[in-house]
């Protein structure tokens, strides 16, 4: 009888013991995230960044204390070593997309493709990017759509990113009929050009001549601006260039067809 109190005794302990280790596992672990992000908010690294390394801290603690508790509990850790290994494996096997999604994760933090509110063009998706989480990307598009990529999508597919350079050039095409001055359609695009504020006077616009068309000679616009304000030069160049022709009577033509009938 006396054995058997002891016993039951040696579990009460036990039990007390792991709830107190679950508690302050808890505890310390919620303090540990709370300091490592008030760390990172005073570091140069992105907020999405932030985000990704708060998930692996709190993963790795979790397992931690899991390790701790099994242990206390005198579970032996060799043969759960084992199984976890073999279904380890089997469990990689299975997620070998979302491990590569993770992955795809860490090299996209690493070399700094893009960060929070940059725009890129990724995947055939353009809009701009709201997180970048431990599986996928998440863009936001110019209407207002959420779109999620996975992260082993972006690292394997062409990625445009608009936002990393200061400046960006815009790049409009015009077509004059042919029977428009050249010389003067060019004056015309540049003092369109030199007339928008947003247009920067260093690298100077450049006007010239694209191609010939079937109905058309089409000229080149090309004026750098800050790239926030890209929209904006853009849809002010095609205004008041059509303006500006009219008034310059430049004749833009419509797509014809000659046709020659024979009797």
């Amino acid at each position: 009888m006396f054995g058997l109190d002891e016993r039951m005794t040696a579990y009460l302990n036990m039990a007390i013991g792991a709830v107190a280790i679950v508690i302050v596992g808890l505890l310390l672990i919620k303090i540990i995230i709370g300091i490592a992000r008030k760390a990172l908010t005073k570091t140069m690294l992105d907020e999405s960044v932030h985000k990704f390394i708060l998930n692996v801290i709190k993963a790795v603690l979790y397992i931690v204390l899991i390790v701790v508790l099994l242990g206390h509990l005198k579970v032996p850790t060799a043969p759960l070593v084992t199984v976890l290994g073999a279904g380890g494996a089997a469990i990689a096997l299975a997620l070998k997309d979302s491990l590569g999604n993770i992955a795809g994760g860490l090299i996209i933090l690493a070399n700094k493709l893009f960060k929070k509110g940059d725009v890129i063009d990724v995947a055939g998706t353009e809009g701009m990017v709201e997180s970048i989480d431990l599986f996928v990307t998440t863009l936001k598009t110019y209407d207002n759509k959420v779109v999620t990529v996975p992260n082993g999508t972006v690292t394997t597919s062409v990625i445009v990113n608009y936002s990393k350079e200061d400046m960006r050039r815009v790049d409009c095409v015009f077509g004059i009929s042919y029977e428009s001055d050249i010389s003067k359609a060019k004056d015309v695009l540049l003092a369109v050009a030199e007339s928008c504020p947003d247009v920067l006077r260093e690298p100077a616009p450049v006007v010239g001549v694209n191609s010939h068309k079937d109905s058309a000679v089409a000229l080149d616009l090309k004026a750098w601006c800050e790239t926030s304000k890209y929209f904006d030069v853009k849809y002010f160049l095609e205004e008041q260039v059509k303006l500006a022709f009219d008034e310059a009577s430049i004749t833009i033509p419509y797509q014809r067809m000659d046709v020659k009938l024979t009797k």
